[in-house]
């Protein structure tokens, strides 16, 4: 079960998991550089994220990794960017994380994948993805699979 989304806040993946955590109650959080920049500039106080000292992106990118237990990476293709930073630090701090390729799965396996991956954590677990000016429907897609493992949670729950 997810006991917190942990994520960078950006447009894209990261925003649709906040807003996902928000709607669901789940408690979210994680790091953003400061002055809480995002490309649609600034973050919402809303979203309970807190401001590294630095403006560069690395920096939260790395932070949300290692206060995470793993971390999802949502993408249409290879990962590249943040996304693919995203995975070297995991690697490297020896944090679980899986890619879903929505080029290579549909959004029901995608789920399907995920929450399997979930159960097998106890997570705290960090969404990331592409920003929306790379992926325009990575949110849509983000929030389809959270619904899905939220829904297949919740089935097996009532079980």
């Amino acid at each position: 079960m997810i006991k917190k989304i942990v994520s960078g806040g950006q447009t894209g993946a990261d925003r649709a998991a906040l807003d996902f955590s928000i709607k669901h109650n789940i408690p979210h959080g994680g790091w953003i550089p400061k002055g809480r920049l995002a490309e649609d500039n600034p973050l919402p106080d809303h979203y309970h994220l807190r401001e590294i000292p630095t403006s560069s992106y690395p920096a939260p990118t790395e932070r949300n990794v290692m206060d995470s237990d793993g971390t999802l990476i949502v993408s249409h293709g290879k990962l590249t960017g943040g996304s693919d930073l995203t995975r070297k630090f995991a690697i490297l701090h020896g944090r679980s994380w899986i890619q879903i390729d929505l080029n290579q799965t549909d959004h029901t396996d995608a789920a399907a994948k995920t929450k399997e991956w979930i159960d097998q954590e106890e997570l705290v677990i960090n969404v990331a993805g592409p920003r929306a000016s790379k992926d325009p429907h990575i949110y849509n897609k983000v929030m389809e699979i959270l619904e899905l493992v939220c829904t297949e949670a919740i089935k097996g729950n009532k079980a």
